[in-house]
């Protein structure tokens, strides 16, 4: 137990700003067995981003709270993800091989398609969760954080790490099938947390259905694009992939959940 509780600082420390002990014997094989974790920081990032926007909202208005959610999971992960989305929209906007799209994207200079990429993404999020209810908010945040991470650790298990330095080699190993089980766990806990809301709110199993086919299928199908892309490009992907993979099924699920309440509201 005492192992595992080092695996998960580690993961809170790769991924968050979060101070976590530091470890004299730390080796980046380690990181391999905290990959597991990664959906259970996704679950801490988004029950934080979800407890600022429930204390802003008791005074400020809505959209000034989901601003302010936003920032603070932004904040808590130093934009780590973000930034990956946009050096690879920069490598892959900007370049024409799998070396020049690798070497644009380690360049720590902002490019136009990164710019680009960062305003609407950061910019769809803060539409799509303010055309959300309370309620929806809250869960949305919890729930979209885990399975984004839980997507990214898919990209890593079904695909070749193909950069040779940088911020995420030490994740380039394979994840054992006991560890992406537990992952899945986590990514998929708070989902289950919120189908059993629903069913306590005594929605009926159909309303219940069309909310897993409306924010699972999302993010399948941008999951499978965004794998066809890299692939084609890459032949596998690189850290900066990852964190343009989480970003990407973190949006898909807020666009299901809100064709999802659209869906509801005719239902009703």
């Amino acid at each position: 137990m005492k192992k595992q509780w080092q695996y998960f600082l580690l993961a809170v420390g790769f991924f968050t700003r979060i101070p976590v002990p530091s470890f004299n014997d730390f080796q980046e094989s380690d990181l391999n067995h905290a990959s597991k974790y990664f959906p259970l920081i996704g679950i801490l990032i988004g029950l934080i981003g979800a407890l600022v926007f429930y204390v802003t909202y008791l005074f400020l208005p809505k959209t000034i709270a989901v601003l302010t959610s936003m920032a603070a999971t932004i904040y808590t992960t130093g934009a780590f993800h973000e930034d990956g989305l946009a050096d690879s929209a920069d490598g892959l906007g900007g370049g024409w091989n799998k070396d020049k799209i690798i070497s644009i994207m380690q360049d720590s200079r902002l490019g136009t398609f990164g710019a680009v990429a960062l305003f609407l993404m950061l910019f769809a999020k803060f539409q799509t969760l303010n055309a959300l209810n309370f309620i929806l908010i809250t869960i949305s945040l919890v729930t979209a954080h885990a399975l984004s991470r839980l997507s990214a650790l898919w990209m890593m298990q079904s695909l070749d790490y193909v950069k040779i330095s940088g911020k995420a080699k030490p994740l380039a190993t394979q994840i054992s099938m006991r560890s992406l089980l537990l992952a899945n766990l986590f990514g998929l806990l708070p989902l289950f947390g919120v189908i059993l809301t629903l069913n306590v709110s005594d929605y009926s199993h159909l309303i219940i259905l069309k909310f897993l086919a409306f924010t699972l299928i999302p993010i399948v199908l941008s999951w499978f694009w965004w794998r066809h892309k890299i692939k084609r490009w890459l032949g596998g992907y690189t850290g900066d992939c990852l964190g343009a993979t989480q970003q990407i099924t973190e949006l898909a699920f807020y666009l299901g959940v809100l064709a999802w309440s659209i869906n509801l509201g005719s239902d009703l």
